[in-house]
This record gives structure tokens, sequence and C-alpha cells, in this order.
């Protein structure tokens, strides 16, 4: 698959995942229309929504249909803007942009934006559990166990404890396994699990490949805020250093962390090979996700 037919499907399906979030709050009463305002702002304002397209392709490549993979996609999609949303407030990371927008304590007041985020985050498990599918107790536990304490939530606390040490390249790789990579692993093995049994051996290579790609994707993060301008990034460019964060150029230098991305690339590409043909599209977003600028 060529990177213009990976573009052109990646916008089919950021569409779709659009339309199935837009209808969450197209179809309903606001019962308090600043909240609702709040997390369609979160929500809805921009994103490139790779973790949904993780979620369609890992499970086209099992043979799930769309339709099934829906609920899913909107599901950590709606994970993953509620961990922006907290990620930004003044006690976390204390941002003012997010994707070129101003973020939502800021747009609205930081109350808001904790209730918007709690809304979202429990929006994900409604969308969730109304899906009719013969392993929804699986889909539900993976989501929950990542973003919970033993994924994004625990990484997040690990990054906060690190801020102004001195971890090395093992304990920051234990940290974005857990903050970072939790829930694109998740998003893999959500999309398997709405093809296949849990016991399929693709489903455990889909996860050697999550595992590979999240931490590839994140070093890759970590380069942007270095080589990255505020305008491409749709944040402030330099905000890691800024707050004494460690990173994996800080600890690698910047060619090492490049060279570190492209090896784990390798190793996610790798884990495709049981998949065959079928695996070229996650291939193709593999490489892709490390060579975006924004």
């Amino acid at each position: 698959m060529k990177t213009d037919s990976l573009t052109a499907l990646l916008a089919v399906d950021r569409a779709r995942v659009d339309a199935c979030l837009e209808l969450l709050f197209d179809t309903r009463r606001a019962v308090a229309p600043r909240l609702e305002a709040a997390m369609r702002h979160g929500l809805l304002v921009g994103g490139k929504r790779l973790r949904p397209a993780m979620v369609y392709l890992a499970g086209r490549a099992l043979g799930a249909s769309d339709e099934a993979l829906d609920a899913p996609a909107a599901a950590v999609e709606l994970i993953h803007a509620y961990s922006l949303v907290h990620d930004d407030l003044p006690a976390m990371d204390d941002d003012d942009l997010r994707r070129g927008q101003p973020t939502v304590h800021r747009a609205f007041d930081e109350a808001t934006a904790i209730l918007a985020g709690d809304g979202l985050q429990t929006l994900a498990f409604e969308v969730l559990a109304r899906a009719a599918h013969p392993r929804l107790p699986a889909l539900i536990f993976t989501l929950a166990s990542a973003a919970g304490r033993d994924g994004m939530v625990g990484g997040q606390a690990l990054d906060l404890a690190a801020v102004g040490g001195h971890p090395d390249v093992e304990a920051l790789a234990t940290m974005h396994a857990h903050k970072t990579g939790a829930l694109i692993r998740a998003a893999v093995r959500m999309g398997a699990l709405t093809a296949v049994e849990e016991q399929d051996p693709r489903v455990a290579a889909l996860e050697r490949y999550a595992a590979a790609l999240g931490l590839a994707f994140q070093i890759h993060d970590d380069v942007l805020d270095v080589t990255g301008d505020t305008r491409t990034l749709g944040k402030a460019s330099g905000a890691d250093a800024a707050r004494d964060k460690p990173t994996y150029p800080a600890l690698l230098g910047l060619e090492g962390a490049q060279r570190k991305a492209s090896e784990l690339i390798d190793e996610a590409l790798l884990a495709l090979a049981p998949l065959g043909e079928a695996g070229e599209p996650l291939a193709q977003l593999a490489r892709y996700m490390i060579e975006r600028d924004h």
C-alpha cells in the first residue's frame, strides 16, 4: 500500500469515527449545555484519530466489518480525548494549546474541564457497553485496564513523579509503555478481538506489533518536541524541556532517539509477518506514524 493510499484510507476512517462521535451529541438533549460544549471541544476540535484507525485496520486485517468496529473505535478515541483534557490541566502539564486550539480549561474553566474529561471517559464505556458482541467483556476489560491504574493513569503518575529526576532508558520505557503505549495496544487488541477469539495467534502477533509501535510513537513525539514548532505541532514546542521532563532525546541524543524509533518500527513490522498481505495497511501505518511531522 502506497502512502497516498494510506492517507486516503485514514481520511475515510477519520470521517467514519467522527460521524459516530458527533452522533453521541446530536441525538440527545443536553442536561448541562456548558459541559456538553466543553466535551465537544475536547473531542471534536481537530485530531488525527490514529487510535481509531488502529482499531479499524487491525479488525479489518482479521476480517471484522466496519460496522462492528465502530463502537470500539469511538470508545478508544473518547478515552484518548479525556486523557488529553486532563493532561493539559494546570495540575498536570499546564498546556494552553491543543491541536492548535485553546485547551479545554482555557476555553472554558478548570472545573468544567475536569468534568468534561470525566464525561468523556464514562461515555467511552457507555458506547462500548451498548455494542452487541460475543466478546464484549473482553473488549471492556481491554479498554478499562489500558486506561486505568495498570495503564495510562499509572503511566501519568510515573510521568509526574519523574519531573526533575533522572530515570534511565529502561525506566523511561516503562513509563511510556503505560502512559502512551497501553492505549495503542488496547486499540489494536480491540480491533483484533472484534474479529477473532483471544486465543487466535494473530492476536498475540498484533499485540507485539502494537507494543513496539507505541514506544516508537512516543519517542518520535519526544523528537518532535525538540525539532517541531508550535504551528505544526498544534501545541507549544519545547514544553518537555521547559518542564524538566525526561525524554529520549535527552537520554540518547537526538540521533540516538531517532535510531531507536526506527529499530522499534522494524520490530513492529516483523511482528506482522503472520498476517501476510492483510497486515500491509498496519505496516504502512507504522511507517507513517514516525514520518509524520505533526
